[in-house]
């Protein structure tokens, strides 16, 4: 999946103009309840201002709210000037970049704003990767890494009909071991599903209903 899959259209986004005042800024971070907001000119990227940075920037500056207000506009505080996505970047990348941070923008070659990705939408599209948003059985077992291992789990998925939530592998090569998670629907036959993983020399880890 890509970043774009995952990104806020410019239409849909709180956005400001280098020139607006920093009074401005501090509003809308507040009547919307957000962080951070992309400052564009026009319809170009200049940076991102957050709540922090501003706070910091007044701190230092020795002057009063109202100093502060009149002298500095959105432009004078700005971050990640040259961090952004341009949208066909694996998802995964996201995560890292998203850790510390409450969004990155998306621009395209020649700096146009395009969107946004935020940290929540990142993590909410984990959490469906793992088929966290639905009821089922989450069973985590291991197998030898070998080659034909994920077609021999397709076939045993396959004929015990079980209705697959999600499957997510994490690799383990220090041990020649690949993790695997699975997520199914709960149904009656769970027993003797386990029973023919373990038979397929699928090793039973853990098994949460949720």
């Amino acid at each position: 999946m890509f970043v774009k899959s995952a990104m806020v259209p410019a239409a849909k986004c709180y956005t400001v103009q280098s020139g607006d005042s920093i009074e401005k800024v501090i509003n809308l971070l507040e009547e919307n309840e957000v962080d951070a907001l992309p400052v564009l000119s026009g319809d170009t990227y200049e940076g991102v201002t957050t709540r922090y940075h501003i706070y910091q920037d007044y701190f230092k500056s020795g002057l009063s709210k109202e100093e502060f207000y009149s002298s500095k506009k959105a432009g004078d505080i700005l971050t990640h000037e040259n961090n952004f996505l341009q949208g066909d970047e694996i998802f995964e990348t996201t995560l890292y970049q998203l850790n510390d941070f409450p969004l990155m923008s998306v621009v395209d070659p020649d700096r146009r704003f395009k969107g946004i990705v935020t940290r929540y939408d990142v993590f909410n599209q984990f959490k469906s990767a793992f088929g966290m948003h639905k009821k089922g059985v989450r069973i985590a077992f291991t197998s030898v890494e070998t080659e034909g291992r994920i077609s021999r789990l397709a076939e045993i998925i396959h004929q015990f009909h079980e209705s697959v939530i999600s499957l997510v592998t994490f690799d383990e090569t220090d041990k020649l071991v690949r993790r695997i998670v699975l997520k199914i629907e709960k149904k009656d036959n769970l027993d003797k599903f386990l029973k023919k993983l373990e038979q397929s020399g699928f090793r039973i880890l853990d098994i949460k209903e949720d």
